[in-house]
């Protein structure tokens, strides 16, 4: 190519101008003039640079919500926690929607299941197969506009029924999932705000079902392990005695009721003033409970001799985060909660949350064991 006219000119002339250093450069050295030799570190200073300072907070940048492990989100049933203790899988009830989320990272969108969220249905509860890491199981209690279900997800799959024709209604949808052991999975169903249901033997609704080998082929027939229940709560296991604690929303109370390994059933408590019962969490022969009207958590502590509890129910949260639903228990021994306040009406400015019950950590403190 031949350059001629004013073309030649000027490339004549940078070329003279960068040889006195007076032509800009355009290269990956970002226009800093190109030398051999070698870049040396300033001089140290006798007073050295301040470091940098810490975030404000660990919590994702999207939502800055302090003091809990995620914000915004809509509101929550199941919670199952990481074994980091700094992570959990959280569901949201009227989106169908689970999340994986941390006290490092963004939230992570790990499926969408279809729901019917009218009334209290929707996404009711998540569970883990207790062989997921070798079967990639999880199971979830799901309202669809005909019936409440139960449903397998395996990863990569569509979800498939495994026990469908639980009585829906307008209210009285709530219920919870627990495996008691490898092979057998609880499923706490709601009255579908019919107490008839409840005490009907031919009725699914109401009762703490009992499904052997959750599967979607050849499965054992259900079984009923407590009836009559009204609108479902929460259900735990002890670790220390392998005691069931169901909780639920009768007409004229909210109640704890107990069943033993044993098959034992009892009831631990019982709150006629109805402040509206939903997750627990058991440890060491205590049981935590939230109670979503009045805002609280509640420590119910048991005689180790008898199992009854020694004393009121002891409040260990009063209104921080507002309206919580569900308990979990982090492999660090601290309690975690998810909120329902945006379903309650009295949506917060970064509702809903999952958050710590003792924010400073180190586990629950049984230092209190012996109050009464």
């Amino acid at each position: 190519m031949t350059l001629g006219g004013p073309t030649r000119i000027a490339v004549v002339l940078c070329a003279v101008l960068l040889a006195g250093s007076g032509c800009a450069r355009f290269d990956n050295a970002q226009s800093q003039p190109f030398t051999t030799e070698p870049q040396m570190a300033p001089p140290p200073q006798t007073k050295p640079e301040p470091p940098p300072p810490l975030p404000g907070t660990p919590f994702p940048k999207a939502c800055p919500a302090p003091g809990v492990m995620q914000g915004c989100l809509e509101s929550t049933s199941g919670l199952i926690m990481g074994g980091d203790s700094q992570s959990a899988l959280v569901a949201e009830r009227t989106t169908g929607v689970v999340k994986e989320v941390s006290t490092k990272a963004e939230p992570v969108v790990k499926m969408t299941i279809p729901v019917d969220p009218s009334g209290d249905g929707g996404l009711l509860d998540i569970i883990k197969s207790p062989t997921y890491a070798q079967d990639r199981l999880m199971y979830a209690y799901v309202s669809t506009p005909t019936d409440n279900r139960v449903i397998r997800i395996a990863d990569g799959d569509i979800p498939k029924p495994i026990l469908t024709g639980i009585p829906k209604g307008a209210v009285g949808n709530a219920g919870a999932l627990k495996f008691t052991s490898p092979t057998t999975l609880l499923v706490l169903t709601g009255d579908a705000g019919n107490s008839a249901q409840a005490a009907d033997p031919a009725s699914l609704a109401g009762k703490v079902l009992r499904i052997e080998q959750p599967t979607t082929v050849n499965q054992a027939p259900t079984t009923t392990a407590l009836s009559g229940m009204g609108s479902g709560g929460g259900m735990c296991v002890d670790p220390s005695d392998g005691a069931l604690y169901i909780t639920d929303r009768t007409p004229s109370a909210d109640r704890m009721q107990k069943i033993t390994k044993d098959s034992v059933v009892s009831t631990v408590w019982t709150w006629p003033d109805r402040p509206g019962v939903a997750g627990c969490a058991a440890l060491d022969g205590t049981v935590l409970v939230n109670l979503v009207n009045t805002k609280q958590t509640v420590a119910l502590r048991l005689a180790p001799e008898t199992g009854a509890v020694t004393g009121e129910p002891e409040v260990v949260r009063q209104d921080q985060h507002g309206h919580a639903w569900a308990l979990a228990v982090s492999p660090d021994g601290n309690i975690w909660g998810a909120t329902v306040n945006k379903t309650s009406g009295d949506a917060e400015k970064l509702d809903d949350v999952v958050f710590p019950l003792f924010p400073s950590g180190g586990g629950f403190p049984r230092q209190n064991a012996d109050k009464t």
